[in-house]
């Protein structure tokens, strides 16, 4: 069916592999196009299928789950979204594959259910992360040490510096539209031109920028950053 999500499955351990094949082909709406035991066909099964989301092991032989990502989502634009999935609950893992692109991080003890919206939740352009890893992740980026955001964020419009604002909160579109008064295909043009203008590819990489530059921060989220003078 054209309307189905479609999904790649990256795990070197052929049981858990074959396990999430089979939790997502029961899924109605969503469509497993391949499977891959390492990174290198990973990558190389995105090129010629073209997922709509990729669930990805972090360790894997040869090329890691992390190095796929960033090679994914280069080769795509953002249009493939990565799903982490990892055993190990470290802020390095977590942060790295940010960092790569990855719209989401969940561990492998997950529910199927929130697997399977966890895949429904990236196909539609938001993002996610496994909830106890949330608050740790946070105190990393306070412990980075904020970057000029001037010369990063100048240009940007007041009303996308809100959208990106709405964005590292963690706001859905529909909730972004709805604290903002716009409209939700609005918001979605301004984040699109919010990704142009600041180079980046995915909406997680958006609140990566906006916690190291110090448009949000842990504790303090209404900061701005001060623009420069025109």
């Amino acid at each position: 069916m054209g309307t189905d999500t479609t999904v790649l499955v990256a795990d070197d351990q052929a049981m858990i592999r074959a396990g999430l094949v089979a939790l997502l082909s029961a899924e109605s709406g969503l469509r497993v196009l391949a499977e891959a035991a390492d990174g290198d066909a990973a990558v190389a099964a995105v090129r010629r299928r073209r997922p709509d989301v990729v669930l990805m092991d972090v360790r894997m032989p040869g090329k890691d789950g992390i190095t796929a990502t960033h090679e994914i989502i280069a080769e795509t634009g953002g249009e493939t979204a990565v799903i982490m999935l990892t055993v190990h609950d470290l802020d390095e893992y977590v942060y790295a594959a940010l960092r790569a692109g990855a719209s989401g991080f969940l561990l492998k003890d997950a529910t199927p259910e929130e697997l399977v919206k966890a895949v429904h939740t990236v196909a539609a352009g938001e993002a996610l992360l496994a909830p106890r890893v949330t608050k740790r992740l946070l105190q990393r980026f306070a412990a980075l040490g904020v970057r000029d955001a001037r010369s990063e964020l100048s240009v940007l419009t007041e009303r996308e510096l809100d959208v990106l604002l709405e964005v590292a909160r963690g706001g859905s579109n529909a909730e972004i539209a709805r604290n903002l008064g716009l409209a939700e295909l609005t918001v979605k043009s301004h984040l699109y031109h919010v990704m142009q203008k600041l180079h980046l590819s995915s909406r997680t990489q958006l609140v990566i920028m906006a916690y190291e530059t110090g448009l949000i921060s842990p504790g303090q989220e209404n900061a701005r950053p001060r623009r420069a003078s025109a």
